[in-house]
């Protein structure tokens, strides 16, 4: 991979944009690579990953303008279609996403970070769609997913105006989970990492598939899927131990991810 580092280690994985000299944007290259690797960490038994961008500026300053500048309409649909793809796969993930957002988070670096179910930043981190300001509108999935974080009116704002917004208003309206000094940031993301990595992974990953399933399928549906894994997870090693360890009160044993031998 060109643009991309990607490293694992104890269940975690750690992907890094690495366009540090145009900001981290993402081009039609950077894109490409994202879904193969992206294709690679789904597959795998990650039990959670980090999203980042190289370097102390930018996480992901937005989409490349100067390859989009000259596209058709045909192509500018092909390139929202590409990245939109990208950032359905991070969402779709079956482990936890975590985004270390260091520095400008714009335009598609901000519908990246979107994508992710945290987002951690760096008190330099700063968000926005200036779309609107360049003749087009968030192409990544951004206005969708914005409004359901911050919901509605907020959302509405930052698009119609374009306005960038710091780290602390990204907390307190509720796009950032949390906010460190900038040199703090990695070691944060990577303990919020490791705290979920120790739990049961078949736990965490039907928390999720529950949590994205009840966006798009109504209460009576979310709630069929949330008893139909509830019960799935009584098929695995880690409840057995878990529930053992409870009632015998001492630590649980390392959490294995199996499945009961019937």
């Amino acid at each position: 991979m060109h643009y991309l580092k990607f490293e694992a280690q104890n269940d975690i994985g750690l992907l890094t944009i690495n366009r540090p000299e145009a900001l981290n944007a993402l081009n039609s290259q950077v894109i490409t690579e994202l879904s193969t690797q992206l294709q690679e960490i789904a597959a795998s038994s990650l039990r959670c990953l980090i999203i980042t961008g190289a370097g102390s500026k930018a996480f992901v300053a937005g989409a490349d303008i100067a390859e989009m500048k000259d596209l058709s309409v045909q192509e500018a649909q092909t390139f929202s279609e590409a990245g939109n793809q990208v950032m359905k796969q991070i969402e779709s993930l079956p482990m936890p996403v975590i985004a270390a957002v260091n520095g400008y988070a714009l335009g598609g670096g901000c519908e990246l970070a979107l994508s992710c179910d945290l987002r951690i930043c760096g008190e330099n981190a700063v968000f926005g769609l200036p779309e609107v300001g360049l003749g087009i509108l968030p192409g990544y999935g951004g206005v969708q997913r914005l409004v359901r974080t911050v919901g509605l009116a907020s959302a509405k704002e930052m698009a119609f105006t374009a306005r960038n917004i710091k780290a602390e208003e990204a907390l307190t309206i509720g796009l950032a989970n949390q906010v460190v000094p900038a040199e703090e940031l990695m070691d944060k993301a990577m303990k919020i990492a490791e705290r979920i990595a120790v739990n049961a992974p078949f736990g965490v990953r039907a928390v999720k598939e529950v949590a994205q399933a009840s966006v798009g399928l109504t209460v009576e549906k979310t709630f069929c899927l949330e008893s139909e894994l509830f019960g799935k997870c009584f098929s695995t090693e880690d409840q057995a131990e878990g529930m053992r360890a409870f009632l015998e009160k001492r630590n649980h044993a390392p959490y294995s991810g199996q499945r009961k031998v019937q």
